[in-house]
């Protein structure tokens, strides 16, 4: 009988081990890093400095120069009154948004119709600034991405928003900023959803796999949406909670008619 016991719980020592081996390598991100593994990376690894402007996203563009005046109606104006029941107005610049529309064109003032979708911010800066310089002495254009944001949720400790404050972000910052996955997090299962040319586009993330920083999805772009699955585990404590503790609840049963048999056959 005691070599039984002894027998059970050497077994259930070494699952616990087991499991909590299987449970580290599973958290662990990008697991075969290393010099070697970086110089493979590099080779096919492109540096993104800025995010890519799209159809449908909403861009602020300012012209300023040595004569202000020359660039006045290049930007939109505020028009406000300078006091309540006086007609005269003052008239300043005000940074109001473009929506880029669907064949990737934003309308500015005097200069019309501009393409900038499948542009960095930059390039669309020089774009413009092209259209400007046969009407403008030494113009500077200023673009910038309105409210660029993805969307990070499942399992992560604060899903929510993260903005694209910088102009570019991956796939580690985004989930950085979400105070990273929970224990319960699926590394090798996260979901990505971004929409291209009107069309929905999906694709399934390990980020235990170095090779991630080859993936076209490392670096994010505006409106992409992370979810990162849950395990085992969670899935268990959020549909079957009552059938643990059951489970529980047998054990327990168990190991007190153990020693109960355990103690009688000492006394005997």
């Amino acid at each position: 009988m005691y070599r039984t016991i002894k027998q059970f719980f050497v077994l259930s020592l070494l699952a616990a081990v087991a499991m909590g081996c299987a449970t580290r390598k599973n958290m662990t991100y990008l697991q075969a890093a290393g010099p070697e593994i970086a110089d493979s990376i590099n080779a096919k690894f492109q540096p993104q400095s800025e995010t890519i402007i799209r159809s449908g996203d909403a861009i602020t563009v300012y012209v300023s120069a040595l004569d202000q005046e020359a660039v006045a109606p290049y930007n939109l104006s505020n028009v406000t009154l300078t006091k309540p029941g006086v007609a005269q107005v003052q008239t300043t610049p005000m940074l109001q948004y473009y929506i880029v529309d669907e064949a990737g064109d934003v309308e500015l003032p005097v200069l019309g119709k501009v393409h900038v979708a499948g542009l960095k911010r930059i390039e669309a800066e020089e774009e413009i600034k092209k259209l400007l310089e046969a009407q403008v002495m030494k113009p500077l254009v200023h673009v910038n991405l309105v409210d660029a944001k993805v969307t990070v949720l499942g399992e992560v400790k604060n899903p929510g928003l993260v903005k694209m404050d910088r102009g570019r972000l991956t796939i580690f910052e985004a989930l950085a900023a979400v105070g990273d996955l929970t224990p319960y997090g699926r590394r090798e299962n996260v979901l990505l959803t971004r929409e291209v040319d009107g069309k929905l586009e999906m694709a399934r993330l390990d980020l235990r796999d170095v090779n991630i920083y080859t993936s076209p999805y490392y670096y994010l772009q505006q409106n992409d949406v992370l979810y990162v699955a849950p395990n085992g585990v969670r899935v268990v404590q959020s549909s079957n909670v009552g059938l643990w503790l059951s489970m529980v609840s047998t054990v327990a049963s168990a190991a007190t008619v153990i020693v109960t048999v355990v103690s009688l056959q000492n006394k005997e």
